[in-house]
């Protein structure tokens, strides 16, 4: 069939909805009333943010241990389970790493769910927090603590945190109970189709795919994937330089980046310990260092031609 043969069964169709709520308006205003507001009520709903529902904290004990925060959030967005037994939908946002004083390095990731989920483990919530710890060690490769602590809070988990890690973007709320007594079909399908054009505008932005995540019991979780690509780690070299004593005196890390242009996309952090590189949304490296440096005397440099960081420290 042509594409203009589709076209015109597509506006066919339209005319005949159109006339439907039409006749309905006029043969039953109490039922044309009810239809229309539920088109809008879930429009709104759908455009709502996600919601934080409960935080747990666990160690990461491999490869880089630390501190894990798993922010459980209830999202509508995130689409409800069929049944029992076809995979739970979980979308997840990006790893955000930190240092805190006297703690040291920090995770926290969001994992959303539909409310109806968080809703049926209210009586028993252990289920869902071990499906989430299982689902985060399988979909990034840590290995965690099966012990864990409910906790009242964790850092950057502000609802401006929530939204940005999770792909969220809040638009304004322009949204107003129909006057259905009042306005036309014609004007009432105007809204809801603008809410309906957000919704679509949404799912293309947040291009949300579903695909099986692996796990030890087979399409147990269903991956909500958003605009983000997890960052990848990249090749890097660290060497130890030594004196003609063969006494340590500096590092120099070595980093391909041949997605970056400019120094000022990387992200550095450096203590004694270790250091931290981040570029959003494409690299991620957390390197221990093999001996304690002196943070200080840390310089880097980025060869643009080259698409090359090098990061020189003294030793202590």
């Amino acid at each position: 069939m042509s594409s203009t043969g589709r076209t015109e069964d597509v506006l066919q169709q339209v005319d005949q909805f159109w006339s439907m709520l039409d006749d309905l308006s006029q043969s039953d205003p109490a039922a044309y009333r009810r239809f229309i507001e539920k088109q809008m009520r879930e429009g709104a709903e759908y455009s709502a943010p996600p919601l934080l529902h409960s935080s747990l904290c666990t160690e990461i004990l491999g490869p880089k241990k630390g501190s894990l925060y798993i922010n459980i959030c209830s999202w509508k967005r995130v689409p409800a389970p069929q049944d029992p037994s076809r995979p739970l939908p979980v979308c997840a946002g990006e790893l955000e790493t930190d240092t805190n004083e006297g703690q040291g390095w920090y995770t926290v990731l969001d994992v959303a769910l539909n409310p109806v989920v968080l809703q049926d483990s209210e009586k028993d919530k252990t289920e869902v927090y071990t499906l989430v710890l299982n689902f985060v060690q399988q979909q990034y490769g840590m290995r965690l603590s099966q012990q864990y602590t409910v906790v009242s809070c964790s850092p950057k988990s502000s609802p401006v945190d929530l939204h940005r890690r999770l792909g969220f973007r809040q638009r304004p709320n322009t949204f107003k109970q129909p006057d259905t007594a009042s306005q036309t079909p014609a004007a009432l399908l105007q809204q809801i189709s603008s809410l309906r054009s957000e919704k679509q505008d949404e799912d293309t932005a947040a291009q949300i795919i579903c695909r099986p995540a692996e796990h030890k019991k087979k399409d147990l979780i269903q991956v909500i994937s958003t605009t983000f690509v997890q960052p990848q780690e990249p090749e890097y070299q660290l060497e130890v330089k030594t004196d003609t004593a063969g006494v340590s005196r500096s590092m120099e890390l070595t980093v391909e980046l041949p997605k970056v242009r400019s120094m000022s996309e990387c992200q550095l952090r450096i203590s004694k310990d270790d250091v931290l590189l981040e570029v959003e949304n494409v690299y991620h490296l957390l390197l221990e260092f093999p001996k304690t440096v002196n943070e200080d005397t840390a310089s880097a440099i980025f060869n643009k031609k080259k698409r090359r960081l090098t990061l020189s420290v003294d030793v202590f």
